[in-house]
Formats: C-alpha cells, structure tokens, sequence
C-alpha cells in the first residue's frame, strides 16, 4: 500500500479540468467500461457491479495499463506534486533522513499532511464534478443508441414477418454475454402488463424482447413479479412466444438466488405438466417415430432440457439455502415425472410423457444420482418418494419387467439396435426416435435410478413394491433376480450394431449396478447375499455341468460377466461365507450342494476342457481365467482353502501352466520380413494366458496351507519371479485385493523354500540395495528446500519401511538359515565409497559387524547406520535359533564387547566407564538380551532412552559376561508342594469305575488345578503327570498316533558330534536352567548326552533327501527347544528325560510341540518331507490365521495392514516353545496342556495369546512398529488361568476341523 500511495505524490502543478479534458474522459472511460464488460455483465445485481469496480485494482492485473487509470494519475501527479515536495523538504530540513524502516514512517506522515491540505480536498471536489458530468453524458447517449437499436430492429422484424428465433433458451448461450438495460419499477409494471395474455401478440412480443434485455435480478426483485410470473407462464405455452420466455428463464437461473429461481423452476414444471396433460401426445406405434425437430417436440425438448440443466447445477449451491427451497423444487419435479402415471389415458392407447423426453437427454439420470449424492437433499428426495411419489419408483420398476419380459429369441438381433447418449460427441446425431429407442431410453433412466436408490438404506426400504399385472409385490431380490436375467439376455452388444456403446449396453448397465452393490457392505448383504440371487447366477453353471442345455445367448461372455460378479461376491466374508458354508444354495443332482463346490467343479472342468460347448469358444480362455480368479477369492483365505483344497485345483493350474509354458516355447520366433501377423498374436495370447495361470498360482501362497501346496506343484520359483516383476512395477495384486504384495511377501519368507525362491528371483539383492540408498545414500540429489532433520529415533522415518521389510524377511529361523548359512561375512581390507552391498551377509558385515576401521570410514552416516544394523541384530536375535547361528559363526558377543571396550573414556584403565552414546546404549541392549534368558519377570531388558538428571542412563554397561546381576531379577522360589487333587489322583494306582475314562479324569483335574491353583503346577507335580500321561497315551491304540519308537541306547552315543549351533544352545539352556534352580551345576554334561541321544534317535527318523535346501541337509536347522524344556522340567534327570521324549514321539502333539522331532520325518509323505516346511507352519498357524479372523478380527485386520502375518509370530513363538516370552511356570502349562487337552489347544493357546495383546496390536499397527514390538518384548501378563475358559469355548466350536486337520498330517491333501 505505501507503493500505491506514493505515486500520487511527485509534480507540483495545480490544474483544472477543461471541456476538453471531459470529452477525452468520456472517451477513456467507455474504452475502460468495454474493458470490463465481462466483469460487470456477471453481477446479478447493480450493487454488485459497484463493487467489482471498486476492487479493480485487486482483482484486475491490466489495471495500470488502462488509458483512463493514466490518465486520472498523470492528473493526480500535476495537482498534488508541489505539495508532497514541499513536505518532503520540510522533513530532509528538521534532519529527519528516512532510512531503513524510518522510512514507512516518513511516507505516512507526507500521505496524512497531503490528504489534509485545501489542494488535495480542491482536486477532489472538481474531479468529481467533471466525473458526473461525463456519466450522465454517457448514459443519454446510451439510451438514445438503446432506442434507435428498437427501431431499426422493429423495421427488420416487419420486413421478414416468418423468420424464426434462435434457439438461445438453453445453457447453451451463456447468459454472461448478454446486454443489460438497467429499468425502474415504472417501466417494468408496464411490461406485466403488456405481458398479460389479453394483449396482441406483438405487443407481448415486444414486451418479452424488453424483458430479456433487462437485469433478471431487478425484474425478479420488482412489485410485479407476481403477475409477470404468471403471464410469462401462460405465454411459455404459445409457440411464438415461447423461445423468448426460455430464453428469459435461462438468464434467470443463471444469475438469480435459489429463492427466485425455485419460483421459475416450479412454473416450469407446471407448465410441462399443463402442456403434457392438454395436448396429450400419443406414444409412437411400431411404425410411426418421435421427429425431436417438430415445433411441438422441440418446444417440450427445450424446456425439459432447460429444467434438466437446472437439475444437475442446483445441487452445488441449495444446501446454502432452507430445506422448504429445495424440497419445493423436489416435489414439483416427482409431480411432473408422476403426473402422467396417475392420469394416462385410458384403453390402449398409450401416451408421450415427460419422463421419455427427459431419459432422451439425460439418459443415465445423472440429476438423480446428483440429488441422491449428499445426505441434505437425498433424505428429502427419499422422504417424498415413500410419502407421495411411490408412483415414480413403480413407473421405473414396471420398466425393467417390461423389458425383461418383451425380450423375444426371434427379435433379439432387433432388440439391442438401442438408443445412444447424446451427449457423446462421437456418435451421429439424431432427429427420429422409434418407440423402442424410447422404451429403452426410458429403461436405462429407469435402471439408473433403482440402482442409485437401492444402494441406500431407507432406499431399500421401498421395497417390495406392487406393480401392475403381478399378483404378489417385487421384493428387492426379485429386483436383482430381473437385473441378472436381463444380462443373461444381453451379454453383450452385437458387432453389427454401432449405435449401442459399451456404457448403454443393458449388460453394462446391470454389471455397473451389481459392481456398486457389491462394494458396499450392506448393500451386498441385503441384494446379494441371498439364495434365489446365488441361485438364479449358478443356474447357467449347474446347467453346463450337467450336460443341459442353456437359454443364454452367448454363453461365453455371459459367464465371464457372471464370474465377475461372483468374485466380487466371494471377495467379502459374509459373500466368501455364503459360498462356503450354506448347502441351500444351489441345486445340483437333484440335491442341495455349496456354491463353493460348483464352482471349483466349474472350473477344473474348464481348465480340463472337458464342456464341449464351451471348448471351441474363442474366449475359452479367459472365460476359465474368469472362474479361476473366482476360486481364487476362496482359496487365498485360510476357511476357503480347507473347503477347496480336496479338489487338487492347484494341481490342475499348475498342469495348464506347464502345458502353456512349454507350447509358448515351441511358438517360432518372427523373422523379418515374413507374415507374423497370427503368430504374433497367438503369443500374446498364450503369454496373457500364462501369466493369469501364474498368478492364480501365485496367490496360494497368501496362506500357510496354500504355501505347501505351492511348492509341490514346483512353480514356487516362477510364482515368485512373477511376483518379484509385479512387485518392483508397484503393480496391484488384483483388482479385489485391497493391498499390496506385502502380506503375500511375508508369508512366502517364513519358509526356507520360500526365501530360496525370493533370493534367486533377486528380490533380497533389490531390498538390500534400495535399503542402502535410503540410509547411506539418502536424497542429496534432490533439491533442498529446507534443512533436513537429525532423526531423534534409532530408525529414521525414512528406513522404516525397508527396516519392516527386512525383519518381515528375515522373521523365521528357517529363512535365516537358508541366508546365512555357511555365508562367511567379507571382512576385506578397504571398502569402496561406492560398493553397495547386495546381500544379508554384506549388510551384516558394513552395518553390524563393524569391527574396524576400514568398516567405519566406508559409511557416510557411521553412527546412523551403525544403529540400524544393530536393531536389526536385536530383533534378528528375538528368534533364538537365529542368534545362535550368527553367534556361532560370526562370534557376535565378542565383536560388541570388543566395540564396548573401544568406547570406553580412558583406555589406559583397566574399568573405565563406558561413554553413553546411541551405539554403546544399543549394544548394551543386545548383548542383555542374547546372554540373559526369561519370561517378562525373569530377566530385565534395559531401556534405550536416557533420563533427566545427573545420571542419563541408570542401566550399568559391561565389558565382559556375565552381565550384572540387576538384568537378572531375584527368582521367587514358589512352594510347590502344596497339596492338590491332581497330586493325589497321580499318586493313585485305582483304575476309575464308571463310564469316564482315566484321562477325561485327568483332563478334568487338571483344567481344575489350572483355574483355581495354577502355582502347584510346577516341578514335581507337572513332571509325574506328563510321565503318567504321556505313558497312558502310549500304552493305548487310539494314543499312539505315529509308529511306537525303536531306539537303543547305544554306549557310543556319547561319541555324537554335536554342532557348534547345539553347543551354543545346550549352555544357554543351562544358565536358564540354573537360574530357575532346577539343574544342579553337574547337569550341563547330562543336558548335552540327551542332545546326543536325541539327535542319534531323530536321525533315523528323517528321510534322505537331494533337496538344495540348507536347512535339509545337515538335520534339524537349529536347537531342539522341547528337549531341554522337557529336561528342565525332570530337573536334570537324563533318564525319566529321555523315557519321555522316546514315548511321547509316538503320538500326534509331538508333531507340533516338538518341531525337532516332525523335521522331514519318515512319518509324513515324502513330498511334504522334502519341502522343508514346517508342520507347525502349514497346519498350526494357518488354523491360527483361520480361527483369528473369526474371533478377534481386528487383530486379524491389524496384521493385514502392517504386511506382517499371525503365521510368522506363531511359528517363532512355538519354535522356541515361548522361550524369552512366557515364564517358565507358563511355559510348563504350555507343554503339558497341548499333551494332556489334546494338540489343537496349541492353535488356541496362539489365539488366546493374540487376544490378550489386542490392544497392544492395534496401537502398534498405528505407530508402524508392530513387528519390532511382538518380536522384542515379552508377553507380559498372559496366565494360563485367565485363558483356560476362551480356549476351552474355542475347543468345542472347532475341534472337528483343527484336530481332524492336524490328524491329517500323515496324508494331507495334495
């Protein structure tokens, strides 16, 4: 503003305005009105033009540049200068200099003392008199032209009496440039009269053309409105005087408050609906059409076209305005579009009504959809339709039956030669329309609004309907039952037929209604998770699977779209419950089947080519890919695959895909310069077809169970390889699935088949690199725009990501075997700046064991990256199996506490302090947890972050084990001879009388014990009852699940070599075991013969496999937990230890409890022995996954989210036998629970264990750290006892299917 002050302050001439200079303003101002016309024309009102010339110079950025504006400063500059340099040199002589930010002041103090001077006030007073002077010249001037232009053009109108308006009535000539003539009341009370219907014609004429010139909002303001409203009605019906009427509304609804226009808008539909009802237009018959370019059809055509204009913009700006505004448009709208239902003409003789000639110009009823979008105008939109327009609805619906019902087999070719949008520009224009074109106009407008109607609630409601010529009301199934049949008509549209889009064909219009229903919870479950929905879509399928023949008229493309709608159906849980588990679906053979099974028959039918109907089918191909993407809803989910996986599907996939693959192979390659047309073609073809195949192979892999049956087709590497080249492209999975191939990532990690594939696909080298660039290379190359932050956390925000992928990787002790194994780290001499590494031993050798300093100076961001690699060694070292393989070969321990010693602040001493920074603070932490072994309160972690105060860090660092005894909390020694009725029912040699059994009398002491005394279940106690137990359970038929073990204590079994990895176990066990205070200090030598011993008796246990694997070719890949639990809980004593393990190997729990013990086992088939998948991966955790989703799904949804899965967290955990998650006390309940309840309770002790975590879960999903959170911290507060009730509910819903799963082990499905 001081800028635009200043100017007006510099010459020094004080001048006067001469008759001279008022011609040459009026001259400069009409150049700068012209100028500005576009502005001024667009304001509904007088006012409003007055304020867009005062903000000018805001809003207008060729201000200066206007002559007038010149003109008026050179003005203001030679009458005011001599006063500004006068004051100027008032100021510079009182010695005020203005400089720097003084300088505003001077400025203001020379505006104030300008502004108060007689000069100033002189030029003012006469600018604005000459200013007067020159408008009121120009405004005679103007209505001398006004005048003169009504004259000349009454003279051309007599000259041609027959010319005919412009068609100017519509939103097609914008009002905003039109002329105004500002009128007085006066003048316009005259109007309304010569408006009135008494007048000549030419009078009126006259009158509506004065009209139109004038402001709409002054003669929509004005005392006579009332009567111009009514005469400008009546004179809408004249054809002469209609176009200016329109014209004059189009200009009204385009400038005008809602207030005013819903007056016109209602006037409007009235008159419609008077034009309608007194000319009575008949509907045009089999030979005769509707010509849209007659006077009397274009003049309706031009007013529904202006009302439908108004339909569609109303809805931006009436929720601005009272509801009363809005729902009077509403209503008058529903009475135009109903008026004729409730009084058509009688007989047969059926008439034009304005509901065709709107579906001709807005035939997918967009102002509808528009007034159902927001909830302020659809609650009234559906209040009236249930209270007084219903008619509306049954008018649409009746529609849709008509449609249905005319279609004929004979004219069917006819019947698709439908309507196109007008409003494409690409399609022909037409001026004649049959009463099929219309009847199908109509149809679609009607379609389109039942579709939008029933997607709501209160919409739904409506429904049933009654209709005419039908005995019982259409309920809204019945509805959905039409719409299918009407596509099952109309698959598609004829290749002759150019006039009928892909948008308009009817089965596009069902399938888009269908697709909105699907995707809204409600909608779905109330449309189409019904049985006559399911039914009439399988009707076809059940047809073709029983050699019948079918009314569809393209059966191919009519059972794509089918496949379509089922998939998205299946895709939701109550859909994907409905295909799976309700037997009245479907009628097949005569007999109730499940959806799911008629499907998957359907589909290994197609893929076995084996329906000769559809064999020869040009689009056989991507039909059975349609069906197979179905199935594939169903088996990516752990309920689905239980149903599906007895039918082999992932075997009849795998063939197509091996077939395709090896034909693509023997396709010539092009040559130059020959016809490669077809062949071309057919290779694209065949490699679409393979790359469904291999996705449909693919997503097996979302669950554990599909996992297994993925590698034993042997396509595992090529699925991941496809998914590696999706995944880098950022490609969605799908167009149902509502997430990435994170999950699908994770699952196939877990496995050591698995992370092979991902290694050798390249996707570890590409997570490695990608991982590198975010925290060593960063994004220096971008531009700065602001400095970048010092991360506060241990993992900046920006390594996230790759840190979660990376521990989503290396998550199972399997895939770190198979990474790590044998891998020794580089340790070179020098590093180049520029060597990036490029797989998990590189990353381990530059970030975590950085033991020199060659390793130091090779990182940009030593200390942030040297953090990184240690949280990712603390969570690596969560998984004990994985910690002694990286102790075992890369000396971990050493290496931190050499680094510890390093940092130490006098070197010279013998025990300096250790200087507390973010390394020592986080290898202290690691090295705490890798030494100190416990449950929640058996052993101290400490923290990471400091404190206020003198002393920052409380927790005291080491330079050497054992680590200080504050990490290792004082054991409460528990009494554990506190009698029990268990003790005493164990201690009774009496065979129980009666009907129960020895162990349902077991089962029931314990589960007593448990809830009410859970502490007496330890030492003593627990070791006699799982003796007794296991010894029960072995003696009888039904106990002995496996073959009874065949083992012979060897005396040269003490020459066993045991690996370095055991060694490493065994003394860790030990410590646990000391401190608990259940081994004595001899007993280390009695836990390393049982190792011994029980790795002589598991190896002739174990098949002899070629597999690459590494985790199958030196035994069991880690330390066998269960035995030195198991020893532990003897107390050390070899003998009852080894009793136990020989005897409880023989039954089904040790299957699962005791993974050491099912490793390749001889007693499973070899396919599944040599695929070096766990049985407590593929049957345990995916019941987890299964049984998790139904009963606490948000947990369920929380891991979706995070890329994480159940499966993962479960296989560490039971891997381990919860060791460093569960205290021992629970721990020993673990074990004796899955022995004496049975071995599903171990699928429900995972359930249980999510459940109480829930919470914690949800949150940690939120803050992105929930695989850092269940992999490091302890499950604390879980007793067995607060659990023991939910896990024996979930026993009794789902031991028929956990249970008879697991007992499947030796024969499960293929």
């Amino acid at each position: 503003m001081l800028d635009g002050d200043f100017w007006l302050f510099k010459s020094c001439n004080m001048s006067q305005l001469s008759a001279g200079d008022e011609v040459q303003l009026q001259s400069l101002l009409k150049q700068l009105l012209r100028s500005v016309s576009d502005r001024i024309s667009g304001a509904p009102s007088a006012e409003c033009a007055e304020e867009i010339l005062l903000h000018l110079e805001e809003t207008d950025n060729n201000f200066h540049n206007y002559e007038f504006v010149r003109y008026l400063r050179q003005h203001v500059e030679s009458s005011l200068g001599p006063v500004v340099e006068d004051e100027l040199q008032n100021l510079t002589r009182g010695g005020q200099h203005a400089v720097g930010p003084g300088q505003d002041t001077s400025i203001h103090a020379v505006t104030r003392r300008t502004r108060d001077s007689a000069q100033y006030h002189q030029m003012l007073q006469t600018l604005k008199a000459t200013m007067i002077l020159v408008v009121e010249s120009l405004i005679n001037k103007f209505d001398e032209d006004q005048l003169r232009k009504e004259e000349m053009h009454r003279e051309i109108e007599r000259c041609q009496p027959n010319s005919q308006f412009a068609d100017n009535c519509s939103d097609s000539d914008s009002s905003f440039h039109q002329s105004y003539t500002f009128i007085r009341q006066e003048q316009l009370q005259v109007l309304a009269e010569k408006l009135d219907s008494s007048k000549p014609k030419e009078v009126r004429r006259e009158a509506l053309q004065a009209l139109c010139c004038a402001t709409p909002s002054d003669v929509l303001s004005c005392e006579s409105w009332s009567a111009l409203r009514r005469n400008l009605c009546s004179a809408l019906t004249e054809p002469d005087l209609s176009e200016n009427v329109l014209q004059f509304f189009a200009k009204s609804f385009s400038s005008s408050p809602l207030n005013v226009t819903r007056e016109i808008y209602t006037s409007l539909a009235k008159g419609l609906e008077s034009a309608f009802l007194s000319q009575r237009l008949s509907f045009p018959t089999r030979s005769a059409a509707v010509d849209i370019n007659s006077p009397q059809i274009s003049r309706l055509l031009k007013q529904i076209r202006l009302m439908n204009d108004f339909q569609k913009e109303v809805t931006t700006f009436w929720i601005r305005h009272p509801e009363k505004y809005m729902e009077e448009i509403i209503e008058s709208t529903f009475c135009l579009l109903s008026f004729h239902h409730d009084h058509g003409s009688t007989g047969t003789e059926k008439t034009l009504e304005p509901v065709h000639l709107l579906s001709l110009l807005d035939i997918k009823a967009t102002w509808f959809n528009k007034w159902m979008h927001g909830y302020y105008s659809r609650t009234v939109v559906l209040r009236l339709l249930e209270r007084k327009y219903k008619t509306l609805i049954v008018s649409a619906l009746q529609q849709c039956l008509h449609f249905s019902e005319s279609f004929e087999r004979s004219s069917g070719e006819a019947a698709d030669s439908h309507v196109e949008d007008s409003s494409d520009p690409g399609l022909p224009q037409r001026g004649v329309f049959t009463r099929r074109d219309l009847e199908y106009s109509f149809f679609v407008h009607s379609l389109c609004i039942l579709g939008k109607l029933i997607i709501y609630t209160n919409g739904r409601k409506l429904f049933p309907i009654k209709i005419r010529k039908h005995k019982d009301p259409v309920t809204l199934t019945e509805l959905i039952v039409i719409l299918i049949n009407i596509m099952y008509r109309h698959p598609q549209p004829s290749n002759g037929d150019s006039s009928l889009t892909g948008s308009l064909s009817p089965s596009c219009l069902v399938m888009e209604v269908l697709w909105m229903l699907c995707e809204r919870t409600e909608c779905a479950a109330d449309c189409l998770h019904q049985t006559a929905v399911i039914e009439t879509l399988l009707t076809p399928v059940v047809a073709l699977l029983n050699a019948q023949q079918t009314n569809l008229k393209n059966p191919a493309a009519t059972l794509i779209l089918i496949a379509d709608v089922l998939a998205r159906i299946a895709n939701t849980d109550r859909g994907l419950a409905l295909f799976l588990y309700e037997k009245n679906l479907v009628v097949a053979h005569s007999e109730k089947t499940f959806a799911a099974h008629i499907v998957v028959q359907f589909t290994l039918r197609l893929l076995n080519k084996a329906l000769p109907s559809l064999r020869e089918s040009d689009a056989s191909q991507t039909l059975c890919g349609a069906f197979i993407f179905v199935c594939r809803q169903m088996y990516n989910t752990c309920e689905g695959l239980q149903v599906l996986q007895t039918y082999g599907l992932h075997k009849a996939v795998a063939a197509a895909w091996k077939k395709t693959s090896s034909l693509s192979e023997r396709i010539p390659t092009p040559v130059s310069g020959s016809c490669t047309g077809p062949s071309t073609q057919e290779m694209a073809n065949m490699l679409v077809w393979e790359e469904t195949l291999l996705g449909s192979l693919l997503n097996f892999a979302a669950t554990p169970r599909g996992l297994l049956l993925l590698q034993q087709t042997g396509a595992i590497n090529e699925c991941v390889s496809y998914m590696f080249s999706r995944f880098t492209k950022k490609l969605q999975v799908s167009r149902c699935e509502k997430f990435g191939y994170g999950v699908m990532v994770t699952q196939v990690a877990a496995t050591a088949p698995g992370v092979a594939a991902l290694h050798s696909s390249g996707f570890v080298r590409l997570l490695v690199v990608d991982l590198w660039s975010a925290l060593e290379c960063g994004s220096d190359d971008a531009r700065v725009v602001r400095p970048k932050p010092t991360p506060m956390d241990s993992i900046d925000r920006s390594c996230l990501k790759s840190f979660l992928s990376l521990i989503n990787l290396l998550s199972s002790s399997s895939s770190v075997w198979e990474l790590l194994c044998r891998q020794p780290l580089a340790n070179k001499s020098e590093y180049s700046l520029r060597e990036i590494p490029s797989s998990i031993p590189d990353l381990i050798d530059r970030l975590v064991a950085v033991d020199s300093d060659v390793k130091i100076h090779s990182l940009f961001q030593y200390e942030q990256s040297h953090v990184f690699g240690l949280r990712l060694l603390s969570v690596l070292c969560c998984c004990l199996d994985s910690f002694l393989l990286l102790e075992s070969q890369y000396n971990i321990c050493c290496t931190l506490l050499q680094s510890q010693r390093e940092n130490v602040a006098d070197q010279d001493a013998t025990d300096g302090a250790i200087i507390i920074d973010s390394l020592s603070v986080e290898r202290n932490r690691v090295l705490v947890r890798v030494h100190v072994v416990g449950g929640p309160s058996e052993r101290r972690l400490p923290s990471r972050a400091l404190e206020e105060g003198e002393l920052p860090y409380s927790w005291p660092m080491f330079l050497s084990y054992p680590p200080p005894s504050c990490y290792v909390p004082t054991l409460q020694v528990k009494n554990d001879t506190q009698e029990c009725e268990i003790s005493a029912f164990l201690a009774s040699s009496e065979e129980p009388k009666g009907e129960e059994s020895w162990l349902e009398i077991c089962r029931r002491h314990f589960c007593k014990a448990i809830k009410s005394k859970p502490n007496t279940l330890t030492g003593k106690v627990l070791a006699d009852l799982l003796e007794k137990v296991v010894v029960h359970l072995s003696s009888s038929a039904l106990g002995s699940f496996f073959s009874a073990a065949q083992y012979k204590e060897e005396k040269n079994v003490k020459n066993v070599a045991l690996s370095s990895v055991e060694q490493l176990g065994i003394q860790t066990c030990f410590r646990y075991g000391c401190y608990l205070q259940v081994l004595q200090e001899d007993a280390e030598s009695g836990l390393e013969l049982l190792m011994k011993h029980m790795k002589n008796f598991l190896s002739t246990q174990r098949v002899k496999t070629s597999s690459a694997l590494v985790s199958l070719q030196d035994g069991y890949p880690g330390h066998d937990w269960l035995a030195s639990t198991v020893f532990l809980i003897m107390a050390g004593n070899l003998e009852r230890s080894l009793h136990l393990l020989l005897n409880l190997s023989c039954q089904l729990s040790s299957a699962f409890i005791w993974p050491a013990r099912i490793h390749a086992s001889v007693h499973v088939p070899q396919e599944v022995a040599e695929s070096g998948i766990s049985p407590v991966y593929w049957c345990t955790a995916h019941n987890v996954e299964m049984l998790l989703k139904a009963e606490v799904p948000l947990v369920h949804s929380a891991f979706r989210m995070s890329g994480f899965t159940p499966s993962q967290m479960c296989l560490h955990w039971l891997t381990q036998c919860f060791w460093n998650y569960l205290d021992w006390t629970e721990i020993c309940q673990y074990i004796c629970t899955c022995v004496v309840m049975g071995p599903d309770y171990q699928v429900y002790l995972c359930v249980a264990v999510f459940k109480h975590l829930e919470p914690e879960i949800l949150e940690r999903t939120q803050s992105q750290e929930l695989q850092i959170f269940l992999k490091e911290e302890p499950i604390k507060g879980f007793e067995f006892s607060s659990y023991l009730e939910f896990m024996m509910g979930l026993q009794r819903r789902y031991r028929e299917i956990v249970l008879t799963d697991m007992e499947s082990i030796r024969n499960p499905p293929e």
